[in-house]
């Protein structure tokens, strides 16, 4: 398969280029807000870098309470606009895919951290289902209130101005069941959010770049493309103009 990020021949006045210098990728591991899982850090970073593209792990504040986490992530996204990057992306599995949900649809006042799409891992996007019930002890405590688990719910806050997520899952995932992406999946639809969902039949949870996973393995070539079309920028002969 051909790179999607090579930029493409100029054709009648007008070229269509990628510019991975101005887009940064920040890389969030799971681990249920109690540890950062090595296998979705790093080497996640290692395959992107493969495309051409600027990326970094973000290792967010663990055993705390939100909103600790997603104001660290907040932080770090600032610093990557003051470092030059001008279109955030954000990859996250399982907690850390929660988190970068957080960071791509939760109300905030500042532009410097807004994320411009966002992959997601079998994430946990509810904190109303009792799915998962160890990060969600972690995050927001024993005694949550019901309007709590509501605004860290993903699904709750989408709006029509979300930005575009793809999301995967496994079907045979036991720790965080597929319901979560589906939950998500079925709020971006009603918004009429851009959005790609694969949900494969087989593999358990956390595997991360899922090589040697069967089908799931397939999940970083259709990212791939999805990606490109994210930060794919048209030459105009009157000048640089997004898709």
């Amino acid at each position: 398969m051909s790179n999607p990020f090579e930029t493409a021949p100029a054709s009648r006045g007008r070229a269509e280029r990628v510019h991975p210098a101005t887009t940064h990728l920040i890389v969030l591991p799971g681990g249920g807000y109690a540890s950062h899982a090595p296998h979705e850090a790093e080497p996640a970073v290692a395959w992107l870098s493969t495309l051409g593209l600027s990326a970094s792990v973000f290792r967010y504040p663990l055993h705390v309470r939100h909103p600790e986490p997603l104001l660290a992530l907040r932080a770090e996204i600032r610093r990557r606009r003051e470092q030059g990057a001008d279109r955030i992306g954000v990859i996250g599995f399982s907690a850390g895919g929660h988190l970068a949900g957080l960071a791509a649809l939760a109300p905030g006042d500042d532009p410097r951290e807004s994320v411009q799409f966002a992959v997601l891992g079998y994430a946990i996007t509810s904190m109303e289902t009792e799915s998962y019930r160890p990060a969600r002890l972690i995050l927001l405590g024993e005694d949550a209130p019901p309007d709590l688990r509501r605004r860290t719910s993903l699904d709750a806050l989408v709006t029509t101005a979300s930005p575009p997520f793809f999301l995967w899952h496994t079907a045979e995932d036991i720790y965080v069941p597929p319901e979560h992406t589906y939950r998500l999946a079925s709020a971006l639809a009603a918004h009429e959010v851009p959005h790609t969902v694969h949900v494969f039949a087989h593999g358990p949870h956390s595997l991360g770049l899922a090589q040697g996973a069967g089908d799931a393995t397939t999940w970083t070539k259709f990212a791939e493309s999805w990606i490109a079309e994210q930060v794919r920028i048209r030459i105009h002969a009157d000048g640089p103009k997004a898709d």
